[in-house]
Formats: C-alpha cells, structure tokens, sequence
C-alpha cells in the first residue's frame, strides 16, 4: 500500500500525505525525497495515515525523518489531541514509557581518559546491569513505589544518587504529577521491584563519547560542551515497570472501544477519551512510569559518577559530570499550543521524538530558558550523536518537537543475517570504539548498518528549521544490553 500513498512535497524536507478516507487531518513527514523512497518500504507511512483517524487529532499527524513501524503509531511519531474531546493512546506513547536520554558532561578530555578507558567501561559495565529482565542491587519496596511515584528524582537524589542541581536539567524538574499507585497492577510492581539502575536491552546504552564539532560555541557554552570533552549519554526508560502498564491499558483501550463503539483502521490505535475514566486511569499509571524511567536514569548515571571516581582515582570537582540534560522521548504531555490562531490545551503524544521548544518557552527550565530546549540525538554505536537546540519554528510546525534518533532501516532478523559470520565487535574496536554487551546478539541487531545516517536525519530537522545543530558527539565506548 505504501508506494500507492500520495505524498506532496510541501519544501524539500517536509512531505504531506492529503487526507483521505476517514482521515481527520493531513499527516505530514519530515525527510527528503531520497530517505521517502526507503520509508516507503515499510508500513510507516500507512500508521502516519491511520494516527490521522484518532478522535480530537489537531491539525497534522506527524512523523519525524527517524520514522519506521512501530506498534500503532510510528516511531517517530508526533500528535496532539484536544485536551476535552480528544483521546490518549498508549500506542502513541509506546511500550517503554518515557524511555528517554540523558546526557552527562565531564571537565575531562579524550586524552585524559583514554589511558584507563578500557577499565572505564569495564567498570560501568559492571556496576550497571544490562540485558533482557536483568535486576540490579536496588530492591524497591511498596514505600518506595509509593516516594518514586509521587517525588520523581527527588526520591534518588534524597537516597543520594546525585545532586540536587540534577533536578533543574530534566523536563518537569524530574517529577511528573498525577501518578496514582493503586492505578498500577500489582504485575508492573514486581516487574519493577528491581530494574531501577539497570540498562535493558535492545536499543538501550550507555555511551562514552567525545565532542568532536561544535556547531553554535554561544549555545554550546551555555550547555557546558566544548570541543574535545568528554560526555556520557544514557539511553533507556521504565523497563518492565512501563512495559506492564502499556500492556495492561491497552487491553483496556480495547474494551473502552468496543463499549463505545469506535472503530479505528488498527487495533494497535487503541485509545480511550481522555476525560473518561479509562483514560483517567491510563494517565495515573502512566505518571507512575514517567517518574519511574526518570529515576531509573538518575540512578544509572550517578553509577557512572562512581565508576569514574574510582577508575581514575579523581574527585567530583575533579570530574564535574554535571548533567547538561535529560528529554523524554516516549511521552504524552498537556501544552498549550497555537491551533487554527487560537491558543489552545492539547495532549501532545512523542513516540520517538522530543521536545524542541525555543528560548523563552514557559516549560523550559529556568536554567536553559535564555538558549532554548536542549535536544539529544543519538545513533548507532558506531557513528554519531548530536545535541540540537529548539526552535520557534518547531513550535509553530510540529508543537515543539523533533526527533530522537537515527531511526532503524533493518529489522532485528535482517541484521542478524547481515551479521552472521562478522565480528561487529572487533571491527568496531578497529575504529576505536570498545563495546561491551551482554549478548552479542545484541550487538548484531544493532549493528551500525541497521539505522539510518545519522548525519542525513539530523540535516533533515536542522534545514526544516526545527532544531538548530549545536555540537556532534563520537563514541569512543559503547554498553549495549
């Protein structure tokens, strides 16, 4: 179906899908007409359409350069709903609620490091447990659940993982309200009970990295990066924990659906009014997770302050592994946002996409309110990361967003044949990135070649004028689940 969907160009890196059928609104693409042709070779585009059909959508869906098939929506997906008469859907938040990245600077340079990098990353690899189910030393108790959900990083900073001055570099300060634990079943509480601290599997890591451009040396300063630095990001979520709650929502979107009648052109669309009780009832458990993947992130990363501190034998000041910024890229959030010319409250969904809000913007942190909103874009292990910066084009075009990463172009089996018979992990070595997993299954499904040029999707948002370059970032050691 997706060679025959109609796509108009609108410039040469905005796309339109007319609507058509049920459609409510036109789905717009983010790409250029030679990364069009391989989006076309999946069902992204088809999902883009069908997200069009959604109760209360406003004005376009939306689909970032990174997007492939997802469950429902695509990943990469951007969509907001009337904050009355609209919908939440799990699928448009995605399984790993608030699965997000996070990005660590030192004082320290390539040079500095390098001698005991290999240590390093033995080091964080041991004391931050990854793979599928893998448990950590944490074992939360009801209290506990009770803290996280309500406190967000407040809980881990008062446990003492990490500084108070953490909280004010995380969307929301790191405290999502309206959680509810007795909107959590007791299946997401024991799926979690252990996993704060831990990494996952799939796509998550752990990546210490190098500043190898800066773009914008104003906005770059104000973000504490320079050229040469050493940085640390961490990508992962809510784990189990999130996972349970999309699972047991979805089952009850379902049966909100059929009661009401409402028939979409996917069952993995399944949605429920947000002013019902459902959907009520979703969002209180979906605040429990927001907060639990915020923690789990805070935890991780002052695993690696130690992990530093004892491989080479410095201080905090000496270290100064500040957070430049944490932005949740598995999200829905309520914003106000200028629709038809009104200004209007709308239940943005991001499934693989980020904030990109401008200076000034009211739900930036007072930190980083005079630059704009900081966004993290990650590849693959063996290529680049960048840090963007929002823009009041990506408020006007998109509600303030961008997009999270690379965005697959081979699925897990297709890279696993491509794999076979290769060592990723030696010919990775030999471009001077030390990888470390818990399977090297893993490494295969994530192999360089199975996403996209990093490089072409991040020109994608910054010529569409949705997020500014800032600074690249170069692996140099790479912890995959």
């Amino acid at each position: 179906m997706n060679d025959r969907i109609e796509v108009r160009k609108i410039h040469d890196y905005l796309w339109e899908i007319p609507r058509t059928g049920g459609m409510l609104v036109p789905g717009r693409v983010y790409t250029t007409e030679k990364m069009l042709e391989a989006i076309r070779e999946e069902k992204a585009l088809e999902q883009v359409m069908n997200v069009a059909y959604l109760p209360g959508i406003q004005k376009y869906s939306i689909a970032m350069p990174d997007i492939h098939w997802g469950y429902g929506f695509p990943i990469g997906g951007v969509a907001a709903f009337d904050a009355e008469d609209g919908v939440i859907s799990p699928g448009g938040v995605g399984y790993d609620i608030n699965c997000g990245v996070r990005l660590m600077r030192t004082s320290l340079t390539e040079e500095e490091v390098k001698p005991s990098l290999r240590d390093l990353v033995t080091d964080i690899f041991r004391r931050v447990p990854c793979g599928l189910g893998e448990g950590g030393k944490i074992k939360l108790s009801q209290e506990d659940y009770k803290q996280i959900i309500s406190k967000g990083i407040k809980w881990a900073i008062e446990k003492g993982y990490g500084e108070k001055e953490d909280a004010q570099r995380v969307e929301d300060y790191g405290t999502f309200a309206g959680g509810d634990p007795a909107a959590v079943s007791e299946r997401a509480y024991e799926r979690g009970k252990d996993e704060i601290g831990t990494l996952g599997s799939g796509n998550h890591f752990l990546e210490i990295d190098v500043v190898d451009e800066i773009f914008d040396p104003s906005v770059a300063n104000s973000f504490g990066l320079f050229k040469g630095q050493v940085c640390v990001l961490i990508h992962c979520g809510s784990r189990g924990f999130g996972h349970q709650v999309c699972t047991d929502y979805i089952d009850v979107m379902l049966s909100y659906m059929r009661k009401k009648g409402l028939e979409l052109p996917d069952k993995q669309l399944a949605c429920a009014h947000i002013k019902s009780e459902e959907g009520r009832r979703y969002l209180s458990a979906f605040a429990a997770a927001v907060n639990y993947a915020w923690v789990n992130r805070q935890v991780i990363m002052s695993f690696v302050r130690d992990s530093f501190y004892s491989v080479l034998r410095i201080g905090p000041k000496e270290l100064g592994g500040s957070l430049v910024y944490d932005v949740s890229h598995n999200i829905a959030k309520f914003e106000t946002h200028k629709v038809n010319g009104e200004m209007k409250k709308v239940c943005v969904h991001r499934k693989g996409a980020t904030r990109a809000f401008p200076k000034g913007h009211p739900l930036i942190p007072d930190i980083y309110k005079h630059v704009g909103h900081p966004v993290l874009i990650p590849g693959d292990m063996g290529r680049a990361s960048y840090v963007l910066v929002g823009t009041e084009a990506a408020l006007d075009e998109t509600f303030g967003s961008s997009c999270h990463g690379a965005g697959r172009m081979m699925s897990r089996t297709k890279a696993l044949k491509l794999g076979r018979g290769r060592d990723i992990i030696s010919e990775l070595g030999e471009k001077g990135i030390i990888v470390m997993a818990k399977g090297r299954k893993t490494v295969f499904e994530e192999m360089p070649e199975a996403y996209k040029l990093i490089d072409d999707v991040v020109d994608v948002v910054h010529n569409a004028g949705i997020a500014n370059k800032v600074a690249r970032l170069r692996p140099i050691g790479v912890i995959k689940g």
